[in-house]
């Protein structure tokens, strides 16, 4: 090698040292003329002759020689810029991914880098084992060829979450050797890793593969001095750099919307920075996720919950507040546990209903007025959390003494019971714990948590299930009861300290959450969700994807709180009751630091550029200065006619390498005219790299499959931009729905539009399996309707039985792609569509549908490698390889419809044509 410039046979650079002796052979060439004394030459003497010849070549013509000969020579040795690296070796081979969120922003590149390194175990006939570190695979060691692992490759995607280093250890340990190791590496020190690094080597040599790209961390943002704080932090480059924080929520009418944007500005040097939102509380309390635009990977997303919510709390106390003694307010120690967490307000009781708040606490308030009884009844019924607290004036009232009604939970008895009253307790009391069924089950009761006194509840047979909280002798201390959509609490004692020190430990502060009156400002320990169950809601994948959570099941509290996320523990949000939990990727403890090597460990980059093979280029070359040559020595011996040179300059040009066959025009141009020369397929661009390389494989093996079975020859499909691509060019678009690709714009819909009026087709497919039913709840069935709601679609049905899609070219009933759902829509038939007699079909319009809906993701089942051969798998064995068939006839239809129209029902023409014909 020389650089990056290689020779296949460098021996042969040897001829060049002849090089000199070639330029001496060549100078004598005309030989030197002989010299013979004549003495009739002296009458010669003076005369000029018109037509000269020199003694020897003229410089410039021998430097062409021999930068010939020299191009001839380099190009025979096989010259290759950019060569491929070889690795030599033998015996099996161990390729492991770290596979982590850190890997899914530059995955691509890590799957074309396996790619070519299990293209150079293929040559060299070894045994392959690819394990990703975050799934790593039971018993031993599943060792096959290394194109059975290529077939598999694009079926592999990053994990969002990090690997369990300690766990991959163990397993490397159990490994038996010799073994030579490839490791495609995140780049993050993740703990345990030089255990890993140590095992692996023992096993034989290893080598590491790290990309060169930043690590992005978007931390769960946090709520400080009025304003939403989102840390964004770096490991990578230090150069100053932007990055667009976006954050993502519910609109009113509950579509998904960019509800703020905000930048966070790298600058040179600095690791860490700060995106900040500045919003009212209504758009900050419908934020569901913060993302780092145009970035892919589950690092870059962070969930919100709870604890970023801040509910408006209404707070309303009986009698007049000691502004000198504010220990004894009835609404002091409320305050001091909700401000942290919540929006405060004070008021009459009135202005509060106006203001609609998430909760009304009423602290000791026992009478209300029948226009404020009406308000609060009908704001409870509507779903409001109310929430009462005991007290003197409760205790002397007339409430609930006959029955509980709509504002309290349970009837109450008269008077009140404390120390050394008429039901004296003897001493204070304390809680029990809690039972399961209560909200509250698994705090910790403090023990210096007494009860002096209380409002008692009168004996019910519903009680007993109304009581969340009560004392060790049986009393309830907190009830509760739904009413319409809201619900209504009792605490049976004082909001400040008066009857209990409840108010005064942290135990309240964490059963105000409970109830969710209040949020938690930030994580929750093990011991505060202790005893819960938490249902997965949406996880995320590791491209930061937002997925439905299906079946997966409940976790218990204390495991969501602490333990490490896992395939059992995905990201995602959380449920219990009416309170929701994220857990992120990354935290606010997050720390990136990048991975040291041991200086014995190679480590190369994922970036492979392509080698060049010269050979060709250098032969040309040599070819192209042999013929200038040529032409110059004829020119030199004025055997060169004018017609002669027109000819050797023509044959010069025609020899030359072209540039290329379109010099002269535009890409644009160059791009319609590959369109519109044969029949072309086409595929909408999503910003999803590997749905975008399915779609494109998928349109590549339908194409190929066509012009093996059809006479349709079509060109390579290609990849549309709405924004900036020419529609009219193509038959059909097939369009994949992703759950957060962006809506086009008002101008790219005019363009759909136009292309739809003119007989244009657009195939949705929400690759969704079609789970939901047309218009399903799926993200990408949402995503579909808000993607097709600008667009100038007829009424639409699924395909019918006699429907021309089910025999353009083969005879079809069902229409599977990837998954079997047969729920495929289009646009319904004409109402006065009725089937002839003696026909199996109807007479339907002669149009070609607009649109075609499905979620079968059809591009996945027909999807090819360049030598034809499947690229994913569907279904099961032959069942499968079956299913796969029947999609790509169902495909061969498809395109036969769109450039055929409706052709066939003109079966139901040919007796009318045959009887005229007999006239």
């Amino acid at each position: 090698m020389i650089g990056s410039l290689a020779f296949a046979t460098p021996l042969l650079l040897t001829a060049l040292i002849a090089l000199p002796v070639l330029w001496w052979i060549l100078r004598a060439v005309p030989p030197a003329p002989i010299r013979r004394r004549f003495p009739g030459v002296a009458l010669l003497l003076g005369l000029k002759d018109a037509d000269s010849q020199t003694d020897k070549t003229p410089w410039w013509l021998l430097l062409l020689r021999i930068a010939a000969v020299a191009a001839a020579i380099v190009g025979f040795a096989g010259p290759v810029l950019n060569p491929a690296t070889v690795r030599t070796g033998e015996g099996p081979l161990l390729i492991v991914m770290d596979a982590s969120w850190a890997s899914a922003r530059d995955w691509s590149a890590r799957a074309d880098r396996v790619a070519l390194l299990l293209d150079e175990a293929s040559r060299a006939g070894r045994p392959v084992a690819l394990v990703a570190l975050t799934d790593l695979p039971p018993g031993e060691l599943p060792l096959q060829s290394a194109n059975a692992w290529a077939a598999r490759l694009p079926s592999l995607s990053p994990a969002p979450y990090a690997p369990d280093m300690a766990a991959a250890a163990d397993w490397a340990a159990t490994l038996e050797g010799p073994l030579e190791s490839w490791w495609i590496a995140d780049g993050l020190d993740h703990a345990g890793r030089d255990d890993l690094t140590a095992a692996l080597r023992e096993l034989g040599p290893l080598s590491v593969f790290q990309g060169d790209r930043d690590v992005l961390a978007l931390a769960p943002p946090r709520f400080e001095d009025g304003a939403v704080r989102a840390t964004l932090a770096r490991l990578g480059s230090e150069v100053a750099l932007t990055y667009e924080v976006v954050a993502h929520g519910l609109d009113p009418a509950g579509i998904p919307r960019d509800l703020a944007r905000s930048e966070a500005v790298f600058e040179a040097g600095a690791t860490e920075t700060e995106a900040v939102f500045d919003l009212p509380p209504e758009l900050r309390n419908r934020i569901t996720r913060f993302e780092v635009a145009g970035l892919r990977g589950a690092g870059t997303v962070t969930l919100t919950d709870d604890g970023l919510q801040r509910r408006q709390v209404a707070l309303i106390a009986g009698g007049a507040s000691d502004e000198q003694q504010a220990l004894l307010s009835p609404l002091h120690y409320l305050r001091q546990a909700l401000a942290p967490t919540a929006d405060l307000m004070e008021g009459a009781l009135s202005d509060m209903l106006l203001a609609s708040p998430d909760v009304i606490i009423l602290a000791d308030i026992a009478t209300l007025s029948p226009e404020e009884d009406q308000g609060l009844t009908e704001w409870v019924e509507r779903g409001g959390l109310l929430v009462r607290f005991a007290g003197p004036r409760l205790a002397a009232s007339d409430v609930a003494r006959d029955a509980a009604g709509t504002l309290m939970p349970v009837r109450l008895r008269e008077g009140g019971r404390s120390v050394g009253g008429a039901m004296s307790w003897g001493e204070p009391k304390q809680l029990r714990p809690f039972p399961d069924t209560s909200p509250f089950f698994g705090l910790e009761i403090p023990p210096d948590v007494q009860i002096s006194a209380q409002v008692m509840a009168q004996p019910d047979p519903e009680l007993a299930a109304r009581t969340i909280a009560s004392l060790t002798d049986g009393t309830p201390l907190v009830t509760r009861a739904g009413h319409g959509q809201g619900s209504v609490v009792l605490f049976h004692v004082t909001a400040n300290a008066d009857w209990s020190t409840l108010p005064l430990s942290g135990l309240f502060v964490q059963m105000l959450e409970r109830l969710a009156i209040s949020t938690r400002p930030a994580t929750p320990e093990a011991a505060d969700l202790e005893g819960t169950v938490w249902t997965p809601d949406q996880v995320l994948d590791g491209f930061g994807t937002l997925r439905d959570a299906g079946t997966r099941p409940g976790v218990p509290g204390e495991t969501l709180a602490v333990a490490p996320l896992s395939a059992d523990l995905l990201p995602g949000l959380y449920a219990s009751d009416n309170r929701r939990i994220a857990r992120n990727v990354v935290t606010a403890d997050t720390l990136l630091s990048p991975a040291a090597w041991p200086t014995a460990v190679p480590v190369e980059g994922m970036s492979v550029i392509a080698p060049t093979d010269l050979m060709a280029a250098f032969l040309m070359g040599a070819l192209v200065l042999l013929l200038i040559d040529a032409i110059a020595s004829l020119w030199l011996a004025g055997r060169l006619s004018g017609l002669a040179r027109g000819a050797a300059v023509l044959a010069l040009v025609v020899t030359l390498p072209q540039g290329g066959q379109a010099q002269g025009l535009s890409p644009e141009d160059e791009r319609a005219l590959l369109a519109t020369s044969e029949v072309t397929l086409a595929y909408v661009l999503t910003g999803d790299t590997q749905i975008d390389e399915t779609s494109r494989a998928g349109l590549q093996g339908l194409s190929n499959t066509l012009f093996q079975r059809t006479s349709v020859e079509p060109s390579p499909p290609i990849g549309v931009d709405l924004e900036r691509d020419e529609l009219a060019f193509f038959p059909m678009l097939y369009w994949p729905v992703t759950p957060d690709q962006p809506l086009p714009s008002a101008a790219a819909y005019r363009r759909l539009n136009d292309y739809l009026r003119s007989g244009g087709m657009i195939v949705f497919d929400t690759r969704d399996a079609h789970i939901g039913g047309f218009g399903s709840g799926t993200p990408e069935g949402r995503r579909l309707r808000t993607l097709a709601a600008p667009l100038d679609i007829p009424p639409l049905e699924p395909v019918p039985p006699d429907h021309i899609l089910t025999r353009t070219f083969y005879l079809l009933q069902d229409f599977p792609g990837r998954h079997l759902s047969r729920d495929v829509w289009l646009e319904a038939s004409p109402p006065d569509a009725e089937a002839v007699e003696g026909m199996p079909f109807r007479n339907l319009n002669d149009g070609v549908t607009p649109v075609l809906i499905g979620g079968n993701d059809w591009a996945a089942a027909w999807a090819q490698d360049d030598s034809g051969r499947p690229l994913l798998p569907v279904g099961r064995g032959a069942t499968g390889e079956r299913q796969r068939e029947i999609a790509m006839r169902f495909g061969i239809n498809l395109v036969m419809y769109v450039l055929s129209g409706n052709y066939k029902s003109d079966q139901v023409h040919v007796p009318a044509l045959l009887e005229r014909l007999g006239q």
